[in-house]
């Protein structure tokens, strides 16, 4: 990621992008706002800066996207993010999605698994002006026990099943929100996790992520 630059050709095609994902079914305001605000060329290669504001998912490296900004969308409203909210994200990337939920004033602890990824967002120019985005490198499947009870939980890879260990982290009444499926396709879940533990499972949308591993990735 460079500084952040941005010229008025980027700015009417973000816009046009915002257009695009309320038309595609997004209308909660405050996810459409930050999906307005983030400087989604700033977490590509200098290369791709001009496909940034196409709804399509792109190589970042190490296996990894940046998801479709409608993705990214679905998830953010699916997870009915509020101001004060504490987010645990599994699955960093190019911390476009992390900065989303930032930008709607979440607290964002995050975590990727692969070193270099998490490296290059340490070092990146506009991570730094996103002081409610906490980086971690860690093993996602564990989770962060040390911050936790988190209000919301958010997967951005495919889940095999859904991680018994961040369910222990997911405060009562929270909600998490992951894609879970082992094949090429995989069910969006939002999981709601009920004042007496229960779990309550709702089933939408099809999509396509590449798969959440364990351990970590050097």
């Amino acid at each position: 990621m460079r500084r952040y630059t941005e010229t008025l050709q980027q700015k009417q095609a973000r816009d046009k992008l915002v257009r695009l994902i309320n038309s595609k079914g997004i209308t909660d305001p405050a996810v459409l706002k930050a999906i307005g605000t983030v400087p989604r060329h700033l977490f590509m290669t200098e290369d791709m800066e001009s496909s940034a504001y196409q709804d399509r998912a792109f190589p970042i490296g190490a296996g990894q996207t940046i998801s479709q900004p409608y993705t990214v969308a679905y998830q953010t409203q699916l997870l009915d993010v509020q101001p004060s909210d504490k987010i645990l994200e599994i699955g960093t990337g190019s911390m476009y999605q992390a900065c989303v939920l930032a930008a709607m004033g979440a607290e964002v602890y995050t975590i990727e698994r692969q070193q270099k990824l998490f490296e290059k967002n340490k070092a990146a120019d506009y991570a730094k002006t996103c002081s409610n985005v906490h980086l971690f490198y860690g093993d996602g499947f564990e989770g962060l026990p040390e911050f936790a009870p988190f209000d919301k939980i958010l997967i951005t890879a495919a889940a095999p099943y859904i991680p018994p260990k961040l369910i222990e982290q997911l405060k009562h009444g929270g909600v998490m929100v992951l894609p879970v499926g082992t094949g090429q396709v995989q069910t969006m879940m939002r999981v709601i996790k009920k004042e007496s533990g229960e779990l309550q499972k709702e089933h939408f949308s099809i999509f396509s992520f590449v798969p959440m591993l364990e351990g970590l990735d050097n």
